[in-house]
């Protein structure tokens, strides 16, 4: 890809989050999922950090190398015309020159979006409101550098740190980040929590910049979301989940009956070879 296609995918993905644009990203793990959300009409591909290491037998949480990440997330932007955002967790890297390395790296492999989250670990403390906004300027920094405007979607966990005991303290805290991070750098925000209406109404009363609500089944369904005002939705690693159960489910299936019935909606042959190369790697 070169400098002039991906500073458009950059500049296509960031239009996507403004002028009433409502952006849904089902998430995936691969290049043939991304290959089926670009045939399906949807305008962009995003990641999950938690899927990709799961799909390869770790848990979340930078767990698997960075130059793992950077291989995938390249094959699955090169696997697509339409851009693609990947997680990137805390960024791998402790530091800003680690940091700096990892989005290097990131805007080369070809993908045009980032998000970044604040955790320090699992359930537990967050980076300081100060901290973060230098990690997410030094992203903005380097892809100034290289003439990428790398779409930057700044995730809070404050919902999920032990840091706050009630759901008002977690939201205080959200937009506090939110409002900062955007200053930083941020061109969405990603306030990781409930999904439920009355919450994500109040972050978006609260907050100017665009938002990210991650969906999961008990959220605010999607035509409240848009009537809400929220740009982004995004799903984690919920789909990758769902088709785990769906194989496990046929795993038990031919061990208990040897029924072959769970093949009876398959996709043929034909239609999986539509998503796939014919050349060699």
């Amino acid at each position: 890809m070169n400098l002039r296609q991906q500073k458009e995918k950059a500049n296509a993905l960031l239009s996507l989050h403004t002028h009433g644009n409502f952006l849904v990203l089902p998430n995936v793990w691969n290049p043939i999922g991304a290959r089926i959300l670009e045939k399906k009409g949807y305008p962009a591909v995003a990641t999950a950090s938690a899927a990709i290491s799961a799909s390869l037998g770790y848990q979340d949480g930078e767990k698997i190398k960075r130059s793992t990440v950077i291989d995938l997330i390249e094959r699955i932007a090169r696997s697509v015309d339409v851009p693609v955002t990947a997680d990137i967790e805390t960024g791998y890297g402790e530091t800003l020159s680690e940091l700096e390395a990892t989005v290097q790296q990131v805007i080369e492999s070809g993908v045009v979006g980032v998000n970044i989250e604040d955790s320090l670990e699992a359930g537990g403390a967050l980076r300081t409101i100060e901290d973060q906004c230098r990690r997410i300027s030094t992203l903005r920094l380097v892809a100034d550098r290289l003439g990428v405007h790398l779409v930057i979607n700044a995730r809070i966990d404050s919902y999920f740190s032990s840091s706050y005991t009630t759901n008002e303290e977690a939201t205080e805290e959200a937009v506090a980040r939110a409002n900062a991070y955007s200053e930083a750098g941020a061109d969405c925000v990603y306030p990781m929590g409930p999904g439920d209406e009355a919450t994500v109404r109040v972050l978006r009363a609260r907050i100017d910049s665009p938002i990210n609500i991650l969906v999961s089944p008990t959220s605010a369904p999607l035509s409240i979301l848009q009537d809400i005002g929220v740009n982004r939705v995004s799903f984690g690693p919920f789909i990758f989940r769902s088709c785990l159960r769906k194989f496990e489910e046929i795993a038990e299936t031919l061990q208990a009956t040897g029924n072959y019935s769970c093949f009876s909606d398959m996709m043929s042959r034909v239609e999986v070879g539509e998503y796939l190369l014919s050349e060699h790697e």
